[in-house]
């Protein structure tokens, strides 16, 4: 008896990037890879045909490599069901979750697999694991290496949950040489203690930028360069906030240090002056900055000296952001944007004229590369048959009781964006959210993960 042949799909897209540029094309689909990229006009051969709409872009699923889940420990603020429906209903169908605040926090096999086993069923789109570099544990980094962890994150200063301390330069040298001999990646909060003062009671925003300035990340990236060079491990740093640290991190990857950079819609998108009094929902550290130094993130990214740009999804219950208050010292810091990120960045791009092209560079393809993830980020022969079908012209409000998010706090609340992910597609299939969810597990490694 002959085997039955796996049906397929074919995606007609008068508008679809690939290769890094945007063109009509046809991508068909079988056993959730793409298996052929072609003109618009490609002959279906059987297959399903799917035609997108004239206002509609064919874009790889988004992978978003900073997101805080929660879950375990601290599942009121996220979980994995809330925060996977979120990046799915925003176009991202990989997202690699940090090693905090969750408790346990993932510094231990363990803890990694305590996390594993309460994500497995009940994750919409593809999740990876971050593993976390705290004093006295360089000894677990090469068994978390061993489990799939796709690197380190690690701060140089107060994480802001007791569980998960922070390096001393020293700690930071012998972690960073454990993760060069493993062959594995250092992410780093990088803000210097030393530059930071107390932020006053209160609810003016200005207090608290004033109590983390500039000097703080630039000091602290300073060190992770150096750090990186004399160990020769390879480092990132995350959510770059400061301007002023580009030429630091240009001139390092000039001299060969392996260094790579990310910043988050929240530091393209607000300025300090437009913050209101009292307006917590936009505490994230380090703090957004004013409007110049915000452009000059924007040239930096289409420099090519910032190489990425991912969320921070870093949500908390409602009270934590003491919004009752306005109290800048005492809420939460962290920004809840998982679900928003393309249409943040897509409404600054196009306004400055920046091609979708290139936000899809920054949100999908370099976050996958840089951390190995074979497959994802690009629509290739080959790769996973992720996509997300996007609107780019549509204005719409964000309305944050609307969310998937597990609370509705968003400093986006209110605001008009430009574009609206109308699809979203998981190895060949539409993520349906009415429906038991399709995610898998990936580890650092393994091609296609964990099949559930």
């Amino acid at each position: 008896m002959a085997q039955e042949t796996a049906p397929e799909t074919l995606v007609r897209a008068g508008r679809a990037v690939i290769g890094g540029a945007e063109r009509p094309a046809s991508v068909r689909l079988r056993d959730g890879l793409v298996v052929a990229v072609g003109a618009y006009d490609a002959a279906a051969a059987g297959a399903e045909v799917v035609e997108l709409a004239d206002d509609e872009v064919l874009l790889p699923g988004l992978v978003d490599t900073h997101v805080h889940v929660n879950e375990p420990g601290r599942t009121d603020w996220e979980g994995f069901a809330s925060a996977t429906r979120a990046a799915a209903a925003g176009g991202v169908t990989t997202i690699v979750d940090m090693p905090l605040n969750s408790i346990p926090p993932t510094t231990t096999v363990a803890a990694l697999d305590a996390k594993r086993a309460v994500a497995a069923d009940q994750a919409w789109v593809d999740v990876g694991f971050w593993g976390g570099a705290v004093p006295g544990n360089v000894a677990d980094l090469a068994p978390l290496d061993d489990a799939g962890v796709f690197g380190f994150k690690c701060f140089l200063l107060d994480s802001g949950v007791e569980e998960f301390p922070h390096l001393a330069p020293a700690e930071l040298a012998d972690a960073m040489a454990e993760v060069a001999r493993i062959g594995s990646l250092m992410v780093v909060h990088a803000e210097d203690a030393d530059e930071i003062t107390e932020c006053a009671h209160g609810a003016a925003y200005r207090g608290f930028l004033d109590s983390r300035p500039d000097a703080a990340e630039e000091q602290a990236i300073a060190l992770v360069i150096d750090t990186a060079r004399r160990t020769g491990a390879r480092a990132h740093v995350v959510h770059l906030s400061a301007s002023g640290a580009v030429p630091a991190l240009r001139a390092a990857r000039a001299d060969g240090v392996d260094v790579s950079v990310e910043t988050c819609p929240h530091y393209l998108h607000f300025d300090a002056a437009t913050i209101a009094d009292g307006a917590t929902a936009l505490k994230c550290c380090p703090p957004i900055r004013d409007a110049t130094n915000r452009d000059a993130l924007w040239r930096a990214l289409v420099a090519g000296d910032i190489d990425l740009v991912v969320t921070d999804h870093s949500p908390c219950t409602v009270d934590l952001k003491r919004q009752e208050t306005g109290d800048f010292a005492d809420a939460w810091g962290g920004i809840a944007s998982l679900q928003l990120g393309l249409p943040v960045v897509w409404t600054g791009a196009r306004e400055r004229g920046v091609p979708l092209a290139e936000v899809v560079r920054w949100m999908a393809t370099a976050p996958a590369r840089r951390v190995g993830l074979s497959g994802k980020g690009e629509i290739a022969v080959g790769a996973d048959a992720d996509l997300c079908v996007f609107a780019p012209d549509q204005e719409w409000v964000v309305d944050a009781a609307a969310l998937h998010h597990k609370n509705p706090v968003t400093p986006y609340a209110g605001r008009t964006l430009t574009g609206t992910v109308r699809a979203t597609w998981l190895r060949g299939r539409p993520v349906d959210l009415s429906g038991p969810p399709r995610g898998r597990l990936l580890g650092r490694g393994m091609r296609r993960g964990v099949a559930r």
